[in-house]
């Protein structure tokens, strides 16, 4: 496995653009959030947790915090926070009954249709085109963004 610093720099190559960036400051936040809502909507039946039902989006949840703990402890923090956020966000949509597949189908599709407009600008092609694991790298590019912002060290 590649270290975190090398990753966000190739991830970074192919996001110069001022307009791509934007686009994928808009567009990377809600295809996790549009794709957890999918995801949300698979339950696993015979999984609990206290009084939280395991769905298919707790469990992309795991994989993905393991995977960024793996690459480095301290964004993987961000991500978690982000990620609880997000969790909340879904069990309130869910429990007042406003989520729904067709939703969460618009804004991926929104989103997705963004980030290929943003790389059209830019003129260079996606980075998990080369690789898939950059879909996992797009949101910690952004966390690093926002760490650095900060003055938080990884």
């Amino acid at each position: 496995m590649k270290p975190v610093h090398e990753l966000l720099d190739e991830y970074n190559d192919s996001h110069q653009n001022r307009q791509n960036k934007i686009l994928h400051w808009l567009c990377v936040p809600v295809i996790v959030f549009s794709l957890l809502g999918m995801l949300w909507l698979v339950p696993l039946p015979e999984l609990h947790f206290y009084f939280l039902q395991v769905n298919a989006a707790s469990l992309l949840l795991i994989v993905c915090m393991v995977y960024y703990l793996l690459l480095c402890w301290r964004l993987a923090i961000g991500m978690l926070l982000f990620s609880l956020l997000l969790y909340l966000l879904l069990a309130w949509l869910d429990m007042t009954g406003k989520s729904g597949l067709a939703l969460y189908l618009v804004l991926f599709v929104v989103a997705w249709a963004g980030q290929f407009i943003g790389h059209y600008i830019e003129k260079k092609r996606p980075s998990f085109l080369r690789d898939i694991q950059f879909l996992l790298i797009g949101p910690l590019w952004l966390m690093s963004a926002i760490y650095r912002r900060l003055n938080i060290s990884y």
